[in-house]
């Protein structure tokens, strides 16, 4: 299980709690990257380094997913570039209309079923 998952100094760094090592793929654009690294911190705890390669960083929004066994456990996102200041808040638009639409069907549910 990964506990951790952060970018620092241009590499993508984890945590894998686990009896062994993990066997993780790293995929961009559906793409392996290599060079990713594992080693025991201490018994049960792997720590996990990867370098981001300065060609995948550019304007937009770029994905990395951590894969095991062709399933993907989780993933990260690099957001670049000015342009996407205004893409983001119109998401976050977005995101609150989506909210305040649950909100109001969380509602109706709870005074139709006397919750």
């Amino acid at each position: 299980m990964l506990e951790l998952s952060r970018v620092r100094a241009g590499h993508w760094e984890g945590i894998w709690a686990g009896a062994e090592a993990p066997d993780l793929q790293v995929v961009h654009l559906e793409k392996d990257l290599p060079d990713l690294s594992v080693a025991q911190t201490e018994p049960g705890k792997w720590a996990l380094r990867l370098p981001i390669p300065a060609e995948l960083l550019s304007d937009g929004v770029q994905t990395f997913l951590i894969r095991k066994d062709g399933e993907t456990l989780t993933h990260f996102t690099l957001v670049t570039g000015e342009p996407l200041e205004e893409d983001l808040r119109a998401e976050i638009d977005l995101l609150r209309a989506e909210l305040d639409m649950l909100k109001r069907a969380f509602r109706r549910h709870c005074v139709e079923t006397g919750a």
